[in-house]
Order: C-alpha cells, then structure tokens, then sequence
C-alpha cells in the first residue's frame, strides 16, 4: 500500500514557517538590524546566529512552493491556475494589510513619535490612506503596507508567471534544460545551481537593494524566481531526490565551511574589491549548499507520515499572517516589566506561539467565512499531493503509526 503524499514537502513548509517565527523574534533583538521596534536588550553577538539563518529561509520557501507550485498545476488550465492562486493568495493580502498589518505600523509610529496613541484613531485614518509624515512607519509614504506579508505577492507573481509560460515550459528545448537540471549529479548538482545565484549576487545585488516593494527588487526577483523554478523543475522526478539525500553530508560541510569562510572575511570589515567579491560568492554557495543539504536531511527522515503534519500544513498560512503582529504587540506588552534579556524573549515567543494556536485553532478554522481570509483550502483539502501516483523512489510506506519600498518587508 502507497500513498502519493510529499510528507517531507509538507514538513518542510511548515518547519520553514516556524523558524521564521523564531527570526522575527530575533530582528526584534538584534542589535544594527532595523526594524519596527527594538528591544532595549538588542545585543550585537545575536547578529552572526541571524545571517547564518538569513541568508537560505526565505530562497528555501520559495523553492518548497515551487514543488508545491508544480503539484498544485497539475491538470490545470493556466487561467484558472492564476484564478486558483489568486484566492488563496491575494485575498488572505488584502485582508491582511486592511486588518492585520496595521498594529504593526501603529506601533513603530508611536515608538518613532510621530503617530498619536490611540489604535481606534490610527485606524481610522489607515483605511483611508493617511496622508502620515514621512518616515512615520515603513510603508507610510503609500496608502497601506504589506510589510511581512511580501511573501503572498511575490508568491502570486511568479505562480501566475510560470502559468502564463506553460507552453513555453512544455516546448522541446526548456525540457531538455529541465532534464540537465534534474539529471545533475555529485559536484554538478552542488556547483552548476548555485552558479546563476552567484552571478545575480554579484551583479544585481550592489545595484538592486532588496526592497520587497515588488516592483524596484530586481535582485530578489531573479533569485527567489529561479530557486521557485528550480523547486517546480525537481518536483516528483525520481533521481534529482535521490542524490539530494545522498549528498546531504557533503553539502552540510561545505554549506558550514562556506558559511565560516563568509563570517570570518565579514568580521575583518575590508573593503578591498577581492574581498567584497569573495564574500558574495561564499554567500551564493553557501545559500544553495545549506538548502540541498536541508532538502537531503528531509527528505531522508521527514518523508513519512507525522501525527502533526495535517495540523500543521492547514496552520501555515494563518500563522504566517498573524504571527509578526502578535510579536510587536507581546513586545510592546512586556517592555515595561523589564523582564530582562532572558526571560523576556523566552516570554515573548511562548506568546506569540500560543495567541498564533488559539487564534488559529479556536477561531479562524472554525469558520467557513474566515478560512479563506488567511488562505485556508476547503475542509478535508489539505497536504501536498500529486495528481497521479509517485515514481517508486518517492512513495511512503504505510506505516501504524532603509530603503524599504512602499508595501515593505518585516525583515
């Protein structure tokens, strides 16, 4: 007996989701890092644990939705794929930034002087645009923010792109580039990837600082673009996750030897073009060989059945909207306890896991009406799964048992 679902997908996505959980907390004491608020206990040494995170989460997502993506259009029209996506994307967006996002904004003006207390009053004048003085809150130069929610539109964007090139995806020679790419092995499939992300860090990233604006983010665009391609391209093939988890050993050692590498030639501070060079391209093999090595370790002990997993593939979206506000408004809460550098983030992620559960399991999944405002599939609908059975390789088992643009990121 088989089953046709991607469990370490699944986990995957949902693992993703929870650190960036625990990195928000971060950006909130991490000294030199800008962010909506920050913590009197802003420390300095928490500034190397966040880039060795930083520099993969977010290409991880998109390369996980690119799997996902590649699932999901399965005997799909393109049309009504891009109406599909749209739902479940922008939607929950919209809500989101009318709804969710605007404690966030209230309480960086507030904190920066230039907002009025009062939430009832902010409110008031968010939904009708402002006008707000400039630099109030990061977005506050444009009717309403995204902020941590630049996920969904870049999500939207490059699912709707990738529908509207399925002819394009289909023809003779991209299949035969998807072929090369899936039937990569030893070095070249830790080499020849990560040659294109080296190449925009290089090139695009002095001269397209991320914004998370959509529109101006050319370098993220082609990198977050071509990992989301790469994801959708390895989909179900049998032999591309086979190696992964073969090589998920050496990718690791030289994912933290280039990491290491990165770190020490950042901690000199030179600024010598070589330098510069150098520690751009340590971070594009770091980024590529971190995320073969996380996709190897998964899919070698995620991909089988976990009591948990449903609970918390249905909870990845609700919690990925709501959890940054909650994390602002546990912060703004706790700060005048003064609980200390310790005890006070501790706190302060127990909270933000507990309000993000009883919200999610006590309100939003028990009404219909709510459920897609925070891009919850119908009842029933839940897990990453194939259309048709999955090549033997990777069937499961059955077992018992600044500048940030106008609508911008939360880091």
């Amino acid at each position: 007996m088989t089953t046709n679902r991607r469990h370490d997908i699944d986990a995957l996505r949902a693992l993703a989701f929870l650190l960036l959980i625990l990195y928000h907390v971060g950006m909130y004491y991490v000294a030199d890092w800008p962010w909506h608020i920050k913590s009197p206990h802003a420390a300095a040494w928490l500034r190397w644990p966040m880039v060795v995170v930083n520099v993969w989460r977010m290409d991880l997502v998109f390369l996980v939705s690119g799997v996902a993506f590649g699932f999901l259009s399965r005997g799909l029209a393109p049309l009504a794929l891009i109406r599909q996506r749209a739902l479940r994307l922008l939607l929950p967006l919209v809500f989101g930034m009318a709804v969710v996002v605007p404690y966030q904004a209230y309480a960086q003006g507030v904190a920066n002087g230039l907002v009025a207390p009062g939430f009832a009053a902010f409110m008031a004048r968010y939904l009708v645009g402002g006008p707000w003085p400039k630099g109030a809150f990061d977005g506050s130069d444009f009717p309403m923010t995204w902020n941590h929610l630049w996920y969904l539109p870049y999500l939207f964007t490059y699912s709707a792109a990738l529908a509207l090139l399925t002819p394009l995806m289909r023809s003779a020679p991209i299949l035969r580039v998807r072929a090369a790419f899936t039937g990569l092995r030893r070095w070249r499939l830790l080499v020849l990837p990560a040659l294109p992300l080296m190449l925009y860090t290089l090139v695009l990233a002095p001269r397209f600082p991320a914004t998370h604006d959509l529109i101006h983010d050319w370098y993220l665009h082609a990198l977050y673009f071509t990992v989301f391609l790469y994801g959708y391209w390895m989909g179900i093939d049998e032999g591309i996750w086979r190696e992964l988890e073969r090589l998920r050993g050496w990718s690791l050692a030289l994912a933290m030897a280039c990491i290491a590498a990165f770190i020490a030639l950042r901690v000199t501070d030179g600024d010598a073009q070589i330098v510069v060079w150098a520690s751009r391209v340590l971070r594009a093999a770091y980024l590529w060989t971190a995320i073969v090595a996380i996709l190897g370790f998964a899919h070698r002990h995620l991909n089988r059945p976990w009591r948990w997993l449903d609970w918390a593939n249905e909870s990845v979206y609700p919690w990925y909207m709501l959890h940054q506000t909650l994390i602002i408004a546990g912060a703004v809460a706790l700060a005048s306890l003064r609980l200390g550098s310790v005890l006070e983030p501790a706190l302060l992620v127990a909270i933000t896991l507990i309000a993000c559960w009883v919200l999610t399991d006590g309100l939003i999944r028990g009404f219909r009406w709510l459920r897609p405002l925070f891009g919850l599939k119908p009842i029933g609908d839940v897990g990453i799964r194939t259309s048709e059975p999955l090549p033997k390789c990777l069937r499961t088992p059955a077992r018992n048992g600044r500048k940030v643009g106008p609508w911008p990121s939360g880091k």
